[in-house]
């Protein structure tokens, strides 16, 4: 039963990824035959180098006046074919050959860069660029979607954990805020100085570990990822000195330590399409909630402070007996 819905669920979620694909058109011209292009043709393929989408489709239209391939690899260039080089397929994708006035057509189901030649006119050369496709909502590492704020609760069902993130899609060269907040299951309250370790995994490697201690019930962290993959965001070690003084917990007859109360969540970064590089990025002591709050208990407290202290000097102020009453 659990294989069955997990199959549905892989088909639902591959019909999703599949549903705003689209279709792309690569035309081969009249006189492509030609390795002089001595005729009104300009390329071999038009265009000669295309942008495309995993999931997306491209066909390719024969206007030529002779039967062509379209076959991944490498070809000879354009007079390689002269020192009999006739070009290196490496078995992706290969059209077979198709006649004046046919078509072929290919659906791209990985990302990369795809080279691809006419076996029959080796010079005939043009390349693909697929790239992987970013969903416009946040998801698990199974693909699965979200709704922030994400809720997990620690094995012993003491603390909730809720985190979200900003952008909900995660790039590559973007800064993602992190935020979270801790509360007490049983009250729906939240709890403050909450000691922990915020960690990022990334393709099975630790990419990032701060300690932290939350105030007011949250805390965040900003973090740059400089590589796509699947990442596991782990707040782990959580406890609080006033609430679990003890050492150890008891969980299902079982002793637990506090360093083992933790939570795992995951999701995926994609490879930026709109930028290759971001400035260093230096971490730096997060500005959590707790300066916020004692900047607003200084701007309280200090001038009542000032307004008390005036009004005790004004009461202890002597009073300055007024002269022309006493002449009278």
């Amino acid at each position: 039963m659990k294989f069955l819905l997990y199959s549905l669920f892989l088909v639902i979620l591959t019909s999703t990824s599949f549903a705003y694909a689209e279709e792309y058109i690569i035309d081969i011209p009249v006189g492509a035959y030609n390795p002089e292009l001595n005729t009104v043709a300009e390329v071999w393929y038009d265009p000669p180098q295309l942008f495309v989408t995993v999931g997306d489709t491209v066909t390719w239209y024969n206007d030529d006046k002779e039967g062509h391939t379209v076959t991944s690899g490498e070809g000879s260039g354009r007079f390689g074919w002269m020192s009999d080089n006739f070009g290196k397929s490496n078995g992706i994708f290969d059209s077979g050959r198709f006649m004046p006035g046919e078509s072929w057509s290919y659906t791209f189901e990985d990302s990369g860069t795809f080279s691809y030649y006419c076996t029959i006119h080796p010079w005939m050369e043009g390349i693909l660029i697929v790239e992987k496709q970013i969903p416009d909502y946040p998801h698990d590492a199974t693909g699965k979607k979200l709704k922030f704020p994400l809720l997990q609760y620690t094995p012993d069902r003491n603390i909730e954990v809720n985190l979200s993130w900003d952008p909900p899609v995660i790039k590559t060269h973007e800064k993602i805020q992190f935020v979270y907040q801790f509360y007490d299951p049983q009250t729906n309250s939240n709890l403050a100085e909450m000691k922990y370790s915020f960690v990022i995994f990334q393709n099975g490697q630790e990419i990032f570990r701060d300690e932290g201690l939350s105030q007011i019930g949250g805390d965040y962290r900003n973090f740059i990822f400089s590589e796509s993959g699947s990442i596991i965001v782990r707040i782990e070690g959580i406890q609080s000195p006033s609430i679990f003084a003890e050492e150890s917990v008891t969980v299902f007859g079982n002793v637990e330590s506090k360093e083992q109360r933790s939570v795992d969540f995951t999701t995926a970064v994609y490879d930026n399409p709109e930028k290759t590089s971001h400035e260093t990025y230096h971490t730096k002591p997060a500005q959590r909630l707790t300066t916020y709050y004692e900047l607003m208990l200084l701007i309280i407290l200090v001038p009542g402070v000032m307004f008390l202290i005036a009004m005790f000097w004004l009461k202890k102020k002597p009073k300055i007996k007024d002269e022309s009453a006493s002449a009278v």
